[in-house]
């Protein structure tokens, strides 16, 4: 009498998951390589445009919460938004409590970088879902809701 116990199936099942990981990131860079190309300032670095949507998105910051938002070092972010205050994209203003303490705000300038990257992001997005048929569609909405919820854990 055999008393192996037969591990395939289990292994198998793991390889799957694995290779199915393997492929949702490749897949997820690939398509976000494909969206940060479509860009309004073409020398704008994605770490530049980061903290210009995170002061869209949240409002002005001081240094170190830009810094903490970005998981970068605040000597790292200080360089980023030294080169954004000299496009005229981001202000520094001293606080009139601490002055220590700068606050860093978006321009009109770098609300309107944002706003037109957006905008050639999603409509490079919605030509490439216009080339699919509608199911392929319908796949990608509720793929993007489990993405979402992935993300979010």
């Amino acid at each position: 009498m055999n008393d192996r116990v037969d591990e395939s199936p289990r292994s198998d099942s793991r390889d799957d998951l694995t290779a199915a990981a393997s492929e949702l990131r490749m897949s997820t860079f690939r398509l976000a390589r494909r969206l940060r190309a479509q860009r309004a300032v073409d020398t704008m670095s994605d770490a530049q445009f980061a903290v210009l949507a995170a002061l869209t998105v949240h409002g002005a910051h001081t240094l170190g919460q830009l810094a903490d938002r970005e998981r970068v070092t605040a000597p790292s972010m200080n360089r980023t938004v030294s080169l954004l205050e000299e496009a005229g994209y981001v202000t520094r203003t001293p606080d009139d409590d601490d002055r220590r303490r700068v606050t860093i705000a978006l321009t009109d300038a770098g609300r309107l970088v944002v706003d037109e990257t957006v905008r050639r992001r999603d409509a490079w997005l919605e030509e490439a879902l216009a080339a699919l048929g509608d199911d392929e569609r319908r796949t990608l909405a509720t793929a993007a809701e489990i993405m979402r919820k992935v993300a979010d854990t």
